[in-house]
């Protein structure tokens, strides 16, 4: 037992340190949905030899729990996440098959009361200053912000950091080449979640370098900030 277990307010600092960790070290991170087993694999080593390391799978398809355990098995270097638990049930699953860290694409109460008990951290899906606030009185301080350009992209989240001035947000859902500079560039923002470095196409054709290619333009992009 460590000495933070029967002190709340310590287990959530933990935590949003290892969040701050995590998104340091990614500053982009790949979403990853599995559609072919065989891809696992030669996918993250194509992102990681492009200097993406932390990667979120989501539980879209029926190979991402299988795609978690086994680049955690395969690949002990990456920080593996899982994106898209929905629920209690998914987040159990996502635990154990051994995710690093978990992502929603929003926020119940039930999902983060449960994440508190957790030794993994919760980064939870926000689209508005009413999901901030139900997640800021249970002690969170980090979140994904999603769909980000939807919900207003970069002048949303310079307008929340008025009200919310400890909180920091990984944006997700629209960021691409064009924007991920405005988008870095925010002191609230901590990385950014995106699928435009693997094309599905690229993917699907086995284009390994190209990805490879992108993802190091990417993290390119963000060498002036």
């Amino acid at each position: 037992m460590t000495h933070n277990e029967n002190n709340p307010q310590a287990r959530m600092a933990e935590k949003i340190a290892q969040i701050d960790s995590i998104c340091a070290r990614a500053r982009i991170m790949p979403v990853i949905t599995i559609a072919r087993e065989a891809d696992i694999l030669p996918l993250a080593d194509a992102l990681a030899a492009g200097g993406l390391t932390v990667l979120e799978v989501t539980l879209r398809s029926e190979h991402g729990l299988n795609a978690i355990r086994l680049l955690r098995e395969q690949r002990p270097e990456l920080c593996v996440g899982a994106g898209t638990v929905l629920d209690l049930s998914m987040l159990d699953a996502a635990l154990e098959a051994g995710a690093q860290f978990i992502v929603t694409p929003g926020s119940t109460r039930e999902l983060l009361q449960a994440s508190l008990e957790s030794p993994v951290p919760l980064l939870p899906g926000v689209s508005s200053a009413s999901d901030i606030m139900l997640g800021y009185a249970l002690g969170y301080r980090r979140f994904k912000l999603f769909p980000a350009e939807v919900c207003g992209g970069t002048a949303a989240l310079k307008a929340l950091g008025g009200p919310f001035a400890g909180v920091k947000f990984c944006p997700t859902g629209g960021i691409n080449p064009g924007n991920v500079q405005r988008y870095m560039a925010l002191a609230n923002v901590m990385c950014v979640g995106g699928t435009w470095m693997f094309d599905s196409e690229w993917v699907k054709n086995g284009d390994w370098a190209r990805i490879q290619q992108c993802s190091s333009e990417a993290l390119q992009l963000l060498e002036s900030l």
